[in-house]
Formats: structure tokens, C-alpha cells, sequence
């Protein structure tokens, strides 16, 4: 067997058992980060296509850069959700081992080159100590409520107890939380495993303020993906159509009132798959069936892992680019990945965020 296919079909084993619920929780670290930490985080380019690194044009996305990260601490990955600030400049993300990580990112012209200044910390609880119950800790979504990504309040879901929480945070803290969101009507029926993963706050247009959410893998009746429009002028259930049989794992705005949603598909005879959709501001309604616009798929003949998180960020020529990262579970045989790409009717520009 080549050694590519052999690369793969490991990657498949170690996703197999990752992705396969209770397991994956495995090699998670058994009791909380105790307190915030700085860690050193180092990182190795790859390129989307390892076969063709010149090749930059991706579905209709552009690849910008993507990076192999790694830090000496046993509390760095798991991340499955992702906020970046509106400069570009500062990353906050969510471990579901109930951890944050904040870092600076450092780019040369608009190509992401690494991740500086790192602090990993722990999640509190309404003691104001950090989350100790292990079913309490697998944050999977989060959305700034206000802020940005340094001092703010977030929206966060958490599966296993199911809850949506509302967490104040700063440069040193992440809570202790300020109340829950009430659960809208249709979660009562989630599995431990397949919680509300994704979620975004809409910043413009008429729902201006609603908070998106999607549950993993959750059908409604007629097969599609179940979601909810909470708060906002008009709250209810909307359905995003499935193809394919994708999960939802995350989801961000978008600067015109619209949203992104990454998709993740994971079968032992193929491998792990992501999907990219766009959808417009038009077409996100209470009761409605979205279809969206599929921006990019890929397989793991690409340089992917287990993709959890999205992002985006307007640059200041008017550029959007969509940051994504992967959750490793903890897994030595995965990786932790960030990678951006620009969308397709962006304007070109000659240099990224600088200092």
C-alpha cells in the first residue's frame, strides 16, 4: 500500500474511534485546567492540496494558508468553537475538555503564519471554579453576545447536560456564568453526544441579534437538520436541508446578515469530509427549509482532519475570510489545524492584517 493510503487509513482508524461518541472522550484530560496557563504554540504550514501546493482555487473559495499547530500542554486541543476578532488579529476558542485558548495571530502580508502570545484556561463554573463534573465540560458552541475576542460576553452550548449559557469573559477569565438561554421546543430528544454544536449571533439585517443555533446530526421529521432561530424578532424552528448525510459543527455570520455552516461527514470507507455552505440572509426564516450554496467538499485526500469550527472576519480592503479549525479529541494519530480561506466575491487584496 502507498504511503499516502497508509497515512489515510490510519487517520480513518483514529477518527473511527474519536468520532464514535463516548470513546472519544477517552483521551480527554480527567480533571479541568486548574488555572490560566501560558503556552507556547508551534506551528508547520501545510497546504490544502498536498499534491498540488501551487493550486489555491478550492470549490469557490480561495485557500490562503493553514497551519499544523502544537503546544506542550495536555490541554491543548479538542477545540470546536472559534471566534476571531474584527481585525483578524486575536483568536478565542473553546476545547470541549472545558477549556479556552487565546492567541495572537501573526500573518505576513495575508498569508497566517503563526500563533503568539497563547493562554489556555479553564471554563468556570457559577462557584467561580473551573468545571470539575466531566458531563459538564464538553463545551461545543459559542457566539459573541458583545465584545470581541478579548473582553465580552459569549453564548455557549454544552452537550451531555444540554444548556446554552451565557459567560462574561476577559483576558483572564471565562465566567463564572450569568444565566442560561431556555432551550428551544424540539431539544428534549437530544442524544448525550448530539448536542446544539453550532451557533451564531446574526450582525445585520432584519434579524439583526438572533442567535442561530443547530443540533449535530439531529433529523426533523422530513430527514433534514434541525435548527432554531432564538431570540431576535422572530424566534422558531428553521431546517437546514441534508445532503449527503453531513452533520452540522459550526457555524459564523456573515458581515450582509447571512451565515456559513460547516458540515463534517465520517464513514469507515471513506475517510472524514467537510463541507463549506453559505447561506444568504434572504433565506433564513422561521419554519423555513434552507438549501444554501455549497461554497466547498472535500475529502481527506485534501489536507483535513475532524473540522469543528468557523469563523469569519472582514479585513479591512473589504476581503471576508473564513478561519477554520479542527478537533483532534485528544487523539495522538490526529491534528489540530487552522486554515483560511477568502470568499469568492471578495476583493482582491495585496496584504492581510499587519501590525
Amino acid at each position: 500500500m502507498p504511503k499516502r493510503r497508509h497515512q489515510r487509513a490510519a487517520i480513518a482508524l483514529a477518527l473511527a474511534a474519536s468520532l464514535a461518541a463516548f470513546p472519544a472522550q477517552a483521551e480527554k484530560p480527567a480533571s479541568p485546567l486548574p488555572r490560566p496557563t501560558t503556552v507556547a504554540i508551534a506551528v508547520a504550514p501545510i497546504d490544502f492540496d498536498r499534491d498540488n501546493p501551487s493550486r489555491k482555487q478550492f470549490g469557490k473559495l480561495i485557500f490562503r494558508a493553514g497551519l499544523n499547530l502544537y503546544a506542550k500542554s495536555a490541554y491543548f486541543g479538542g477545540f470546536s468553537a472559534l471566534a476571531i476578532d474584527a481585525s483578524g488579529h486575536t483568536l478565542l476558542a473553546l476545547s470541549d475538555a472545558g477549556s479556552w485558548l487565546r492567541a495572537s495571530l501573526d500573518y505576513d502580508g495575508r498569508k497566517l503564519k503563526g500563533l503568539n502570545d497563547g493562554v489556555l484556561g479553564p471554563i468556570l463554573d457559577a462557584d467561580g471554579r473551573p468545571l470539575r463534573d466531566e458531563r459538564l465540560r464538553d463545551s461545543e458552541g459559542m457566539a459573541l453576545a458583545s465584545g470581541d475576542t478579548r473582553e465580552g460576553t459569549a453564548f455557549v452550548s454544552f452537550e451531555q447536560r444540554h444548556r446554552i449559557a451565557r459567560y462574561p469573559f476577559n483576558a483572564e477569565r471565562f465566567g463564572p456564568p450569568a444565566g442560561t438561554v431556555p432551550l428551544p421546543g424540539g431539544t428534549k430528544g437530544l442524544g448525550g453526544n448530539r448536542g446544539i454544536e453550532a451557533m451564531t449571533v446574526i450582525r445585520a439585517g432584519r434579524l439583526k441579534g438572533t442567535l442561530v443555533a443547530f443540533a449535530e446530526g439531529t433529523a426533523s421529521g422530513s430527514g433534514n437538520l434541525q435548527g432554531w432561530l432564538i431570540g431576535g424578532p422572530t424566534p422558531g424552528s428553521i431546517t437546514l436541508k441534508r445532503i449527503g448525510c453531513f452533520d452540522v459543527t459550526d457555524a459564523t455570520y456573515l458581515p450582509d446578515g447571512g451565515i456559513v455552516v460547516l458540515e463534517r461527514r465520517f464513514r469507515f470507507s471513506e475517510g472524514v469530509k467537510m463541507r463549506i455552505r453559505r447561506i444568504a440572509a434572504a433565506e433564513i426564516k422561521k419554519g423555513a427549509v434552507i438549501a444554501g450554496e455549497v461554497l466547498l467538499e472535500a475529502n481527506d485526500s485534501f489536507n483535513i482532519d475532524n473540522m469543528e469550527a468557523i469563523a469569519a472576519y472582514r479585513a479591512p480592503s473589504g476581503e471576508t475570510v473564513l478561519t477554520l479549525m479542527s478537533d483532534d479529541n485528544f487523539n495522538p494519530l490526529q491534528r489540530t489545524l487552522i486554515m483560511q480561506f477568502a470568499l469568492p466575491d471578495a476583493t482582491p487584496v495585496s496584504a492581510g492584517p499587519s501590525g
